[in-house]
């Protein structure tokens, strides 16, 4: 047994070049590990709270020393000498000591980096990679949704939708799935450049062109999927994640970047069918619906549910206790698991077996200001969810994710399974396919 001998915090840049805290856990053994926390852009109004400096005199307020001096302080004092083993007992104590129902007191960003770094440090002492430590047989590598068309609060664009990504589901292996989305990424670039379109990048590395449509972001990823060699729907699917609390006002839907529409509540449900019946090479929706429109999420998964994975992010917040009332809810059928909305790896943990006893989806999510830590990769992989959501196949702090992925599929070798079709199976019905098939062969729908 190893216990907490020292934690040390220090302010560092997130990738959009905001401040954030890289936490490092000393063992008695002598072992470090050092974890890096993340920051959203686009966020649920009740996620766990990041504490900031508020002295505007440096980062605009943004900074973290107060973080940084509550870990090596107060939380250090408080978990000196525990097991560094026993995860469930540090991320208890951390949340008691803090004693606020959303960790506003010390920082989520805070008691993240501490869960997080002793975490690390526990698999490096037991001579274990983070993945095998979390989960004892963990063999199965995610089907990974890249975000190749940014819009909505990750690019200044016309488009109201926030991301729109590809999934490869047909790929014998992690290594083949990235490539071929890798050269659909890569194709979808020449196209934007034949229509004059930018190839800017948004915060997560897809491409953020002013677009003529919504839908436009579709028919170009679908023309990209052909043109690169692969069919729509059967070996590269598509998912989007519309992040509809952003545009949710006044009891409405207002596409402002686009075409000024205004859409009532029930009026979405309609148009995400309407978008299925038109795409169904569309296999997950995440944040269709605001996290306010409690009756808008019930009718949605109630009326598309059996069509497709409706995904919760800003409804849930990877909370254990909004997780379960959202199920009795009735709304949704998978979760988005992001580690810095709750703050600890423990939580983070129970989120996801919810969602097994409740045959709930699970997707491991980055944020949008993202480090070079690749802990999520690890934890695809320990947890088993089969998908992970971390970014364009563009800027480091996204392919370090990616390539850590491939190094645990090396490391695994013949063991290794790749998620693949598996965790979207339960909503390719036949007739579903048959639909999908009359689209891609002959005239669209």
């Amino acid at each position: 047994m190893s216990e907490i001998c020292k934690l040390e915090a220090m302010e560092i840049l997130d990738s959009r070049g905001n401040p954030t805290l890289a936490v490092t856990a000393t063992l008695s053994s002598g072992v470090k590990a050092t974890a890096k926390v993340p920051s959203g852009a686009s966020t649920g109004k009740r996620e766990a709270i990041e504490l900031r400096d508020g002295d505007k005199q440096r980062y605009g307020g943004k900074g973290v020393r107060k973080a940084c001096a509550y870990v090596e302080g107060e939380i250090q004092k408080a978990v000196s000498g525990m097991n560094a083993a026993n995860q469930p007992e540090l991320d208890e104590t951390l949340c008691e000591l803090d004693g606020t129902p959303n960790k506003a007191r010390l920082g989520a960003n805070a008691i993240l980096g501490v869960s997080l770094s002793v975490a690390r440090a526990a698999a490096a002492d037991s001579g274990l990679p983070l993945y095998a430590y979390l989960g004892k047989e963990a063999a199965l590598l995610p089907t990974p949704m890249l975000n190749v068309l940014n819009g909505g609060r990750h690019a200044d664009n016309s488009v109201d939708f926030q991301e729109f990504m590809i999934a490869p589901v047909a790929a014998a292996s992690f290594q083949d799935a990235l490539r071929s989305a890798v050269e659909t990424f890569h194709t979808l670039k020449s196209i934007l450049q034949k229509k004059s379109y930018s190839t800017a990048v948004g915060d997560e590395g897809g491409f953020a062109p002013n677009l003529r449509s919504n839908e436009e972001a579709v028919e170009l990823i679908l023309d990209a999927i052909q043109k690169a060699g692969y069919k729509p729907g059967q070996d590269i699917a598509v998912m989007i994640d519309p992040a509809a609390s952003e545009f949710f006002e006044d009891n409405s839907y207002f596409f402002q970047k686009s075409d000024q529409r205004r859409i009532p509540p029930s009026g979405m449900v309609d148009l995400w069918r309407n978008w299925l019946d038109r795409y169904p090479e569309i296999w997950s929706l995440e944040d269709g619906i605001a996290e306010e429109d409690r009756a808008g999420w019930q009718s949605l998964t109630k009326q598309l549910g059996d069509r497709i994975q409706l995904v919760g992010d800003d409804n849930f917040v990877t909370n254990p206790e909004l997780f379960r009332q959202g199920i009795l809810d009735g709304i949704a059928n998978a979760i988005l698991i992001k580690l810095n909305q709750i703050g600890t790896v423990s939580e983070t943990l129970e989120c996801i077996a919810i969602a097994n006893q409740h045959n709930y989806g699970a997707v491991i999510s980055h944020r949008s200001g993202e480090t070079d830590d690749t802990s999520i990769a690890d934890l695809a992989v320990a947890t088993g969810v089969g998908q992970i959501k971390t970014g364009s196949a563009s800027r480091g702090e996204r392919i370090a994710k990616y390539n850590r992925l491939l190094e645990i599929e090396r490391e695994l070798g013949f063991k290794a399974r790749y998620a693949g079709k598996a965790p979207y199976q339960r909503w390719r019905s036949s007739s579903r396919q048959q639909h999908l098939e009359g689209a891609v062969t002959g005239v669209r729908q």
